[in-house]
């Protein structure tokens, strides 16, 4: 009777344990669908409305569509919703062209340029460019709806768009992942949309610049989808000139003409003339200057002189750092008291810190004015286009940015390998009809015009004749916010475009 009784809680135990494991599977598989519930229940279902604007005497009719694709990984569970906003142009012909659209840091919102650049309404902030406690939603006169049908998207982690789980989050926040899941839903919204036969264009801004170039290459590569251009606006193009050393006479040589830009902006004395002079100086004798051993004399007084006149620099600050002024302008070129944003060189405010060696201010573009495109977009979704949820809209998430991988890896050492300019050379060569436009503003210290040149003049002229092109404007890193920019930038993009389809 014992040994019987034994083996019988012993069968027992066993049967409990065999069937503890599917009752434990069972109930860890609702709680993973339950979190994808609980955080995709509040994006509401697509939206669709109908609206018109009117260019000149013109009325165009067009579809707006909020709403998110879903993205699935190899267990066949949705990992992500990605959301997007597109605009389609009523009765268009077969061959319309398609825009998709991205903002970069990474993690950025596509708002900035939805609502500052491309779309059918426009974010104004007052007579100054600068006031975003009132700002305005009217109509854009420069929407480039104008010439073609966009799709803005927002990319996991930014606006209302979400990865399942925090686990699934890390599939998406990298140079090549990021690149490989923005060109399936690329190829998703396509083919879903039966517009394959449309011409197709990528752009994007600061990190979306770069961004574009390795969505281009992804398409290419996995979906089979050959884009007709690529627009990168204010781009990071090379890793090296935005994280390498301080002291790097190159880079030192490529930002000084954006200084000088933004100093002749202060004074009001503004003139393109003026800037390519200083980047004349900035290619030969400072650039010769800061490779070489330290100047002495009269010919450092000379050359020391000269800088502090281009940027607004007192000279003494000049000779100290010995020419390199990367670490010192932001609190030396507005003068005492007044710290400048490098996203625009040109915009100073009260240093709200003056006795800190360097600047640690907000930045006065990024964190001031700018940041009303969140609220003015939630607004948007949910009077004009029906699109309402109780989701937070993610205008900047820092934590994307600061988990970001770029060359298998985090940090600065990672970014500064990072670069797109391969991908514009092999995208040129294999792909006859593609073009490249790089657009920026003169004051922008943050990824200076000097970076973007220095590239595309490096290019081989058999790649970049006729097919690669830079165009300047007066502003910053979102040089769009001024009206008469924007409307400048619109109308070179329209001529892009056209020239592409010839």
């Amino acid at each position: 009777m014992r040994a019987f009784h034994v083996t019988h809680i012993v069968a027992l135990l066993l049967a409990l344990l065999v069937t503890s494991a599917p009752a434990q599977k069972q109930r860890d598989r609702p709680q993973r669908q339950d979190a994808q519930s609980g955080i995709f229940s509040l994006i509401p279902p697509d939206s669709v409305t109908e609206h018109s604007l009117r260019f000149g005497i013109k009325t165009l009719p067009y579809s707006a569509t909020m709403g998110t694709l879903d993205v699935f990984g190899q267990n066949g569970e949705r990992s992500a919703k990605i959301f997007y906003t597109a605009y389609v142009a009523n009765d268009r012909p077969i061959d319309r062209p398609l825009t998709f659209v991205f903002n970069g840091g990474p993690g950025a919102a596509s708002a900035y340029l939805h609502l500052g650049l491309v779309g059918p309404r426009i974010l104004e902030f007052g007579p100054r460019q600068d006031d975003g406690t009132r700002p305005l939603l009217t109509d854009n006169p420069d929407s480039w709806l104008a010439f073609t049908d966009l799709v803005l998207i927002d990319p996991v982690g930014t606006g209302w768009s979400r990865a399942a789980s925090n686990e699934d989050a890390k599939s998406f926040h990298g140079v090549r992942q990021d690149a490989e899941s923005l060109a399936k839903i690329v190829a998703l919204y396509t083919q879903k949309n039966g517009r394959l036969p449309s011409p197709k264009y990528l752009v994007g801004e600061s990190y979306g610049g770069f961004r574009v170039a390795k969505v281009a290459s992804a398409l290419k590569d996995t979906q089979g989808i050959l884009v007709s251009g690529i627009i990168m606006i204010s781009p990071m193009i090379e890793g090296r000139f935005l994280w390498g050393a301080d002291e790097d006479p190159l880079t030192a040589a490529l930002r000084l003409p954006s200084l000088a830009a933004a100093a002749l902006e202060r004074k009001n004395a503004f003139d393109p003339t003026l800037v390519e002079e200083a980047e004349r100086f900035a290619m030969s004798d400072y650039l010769v200057s800061l490779a070489g051993p330290s100047p002495r004399g009269a010919s450092a007084d000379a050359l020391y002189a000269r800088v502090s006149a281009l940027t607004g620099i007192p000279q003494q600050e000049v000779s100290r750092t010995r020419g390199f002024i990367g670490d010192i302008y932001a609190k030396q070129s507005a003068g005492a008291g007044r710290v400048i944003s490098p996203y625009d060189a040109a915009h100073s405010v009260v240093d709200a810190y003056p006795d800190a060696a360097t600047s640690r201010n907000d930045d006065p573009v990024l964190d001031g004015y700018t940041r009303a495109y969140g609220a003015a977009f939630v607004a948007y979704a949910r009077d004009e286009l029906g699109f309402k949820t109780d989701m937070t809209y993610t205008l900047l998430n820092e934590d994307v940015n600061h988990r970001w991988e770029w060359n298998s890896g985090r940090g600065s050492d990672s970014r500064v390998t990072a670069s797109a300019a391969t991908n514009i050379r092999d995208l040129l060569s294999v792909i006859p009809q593609f073009r490249v436009m790089v657009s920026h503003g003169y004051s922008d210290t943050l990824t200076p015009y000097g970076f973007s040149k220095y590239v595309l003049d490096h290019l081989p002229s058999s790649l970049g004749a006729g097919r690669v092109k830079l165009d300047l404007y007066r502003g910053g890193h979102m040089f769009y916010t001024a009206p008469a920019s924007r409307a400048a930038f619109s109308q070179n993009t329209r001529r892009f475009y056209e020239t592409v389809w010839k």
